[in-house]
């Protein structure tokens, strides 16, 4: 494959990672896998990447939680290697609503500080507030819900 034609599909998948709030090499693994079509060594990984060995050992743990890659090794072979796994459409749904879930996790986990807060100084505007706030995430925390429930096409 040219390798400029390489360079833009890695760059187009770090660009998706980057803008789900993941990072950027998380998405050239993706790409590098893609392009190469099967499994690879992780130090093969790491050179096409241009990425360090531990950085990218320490991102295919994250990869394999969401169930993007499998890792595994040969027998009567010290190579790790990677390979793809699963459905990406799949894959990206799930980081989407990890990621989503946390936050809403770590909102509501604030908003409750404050309620506290606004109730010690008897503070109702502010009350108010935060329980229109806190209505409006748990909306969105039911959306993340279906959509995590959503079958895909």
């Amino acid at each position: 494959m040219d390798r400029d034609i390489e360079e833009k599909i890695y760059s187009t998948f770090s660009e998706v990672a980057s803008s789900i709030g993941y990072s950027p090499i998380h998405g050239k693994i993706i790409g590098a896998l893609l392009v190469n079509g099967r499994e690879m060594p992780l130090k093969d990984l790491a050179r096409r990447t241009g990425y360090s060995l531990s950085m990218i050992s320490l991102s295919l743990d994250l990869l394999e939680l969401l169930g993007v890659i499998k890792k595994f090794r040969k027998q009567g072979d010290r190579n790790l290697y990677v390979s793809l796994q699963g459905d990406l459409l799949e894959a990206l749904k799930n980081a989407i609503t990890m990621r989503v879930r946390k936050s809403v996790k770590a909102t509501l986990q604030d908003f409750a500080v404050w309620k506290r807060d606004a109730e010690s100084k008897k503070d109702s505007g502010t009350l108010k507030s935060i329980e229109i706030l806190e209505k409006e995430i748990r909306r969105l925390e039911r959306y993340v819900d279906m959509l995590s429930a959503a079958r895909l096409p």
